[in-house]
């Protein structure tokens, strides 16, 4: 199985509901990386699994919507409470709608919000 990985790094806000977790429930950043991961059995004919420069304008595009906003306010998190669990899964479906390409058989993003908590999120295709 090939293996692709993009990074990338932003800042955005957000504040957890539904519980009582101190000052997580006040709006507060996050400098999150991102890591994109695409697998698949076979490569296309010019020898790419998909086109690095592909998943880097989706994911550029994708982080752009994210990036200096208020996670809370943004349409995807409608009813949701924003934890990285959440992002990261609507971060994976959102990349993998922009990235058709028929040699992929899985998306995964790892999302980190601090140097030692992450969450990811798994799509098969």
């Amino acid at each position: 199985m090939y293996t692709v990985a993009v990074k990338r790094d932003f800042i955005a806000q957000h504040y957890l509901i539904g519980g009582d977790w101190g000052k997580e429930n006040e709006p507060h950043s996050h400098h999150y990386v991102v890591e994109v991961q695409l697998h698949g059995e076979t490569l296309d004919p010019h020898g790419y699994l998909v086109d690095i420069v592909a998943i880097e304008a989706g994911l550029d595009e994708l982080v752009g919507q994210y990036k200096d906003k208020m996670l809370n306010d943004q349409e995807a998190f409608r009813g949701l409470n924003p934890s990285i669990e959440h992002f990261s899964r609507i971060l994976c479906t959102s990349l993998a709608d922009r990235l058709k390409a028929n040699t992929l058989n899985a998306v995964s993003v790892r999302l980190w919000e601090n140097d030692i908590a992450w969450a990811e999120y798994r799509l098969g295709l």
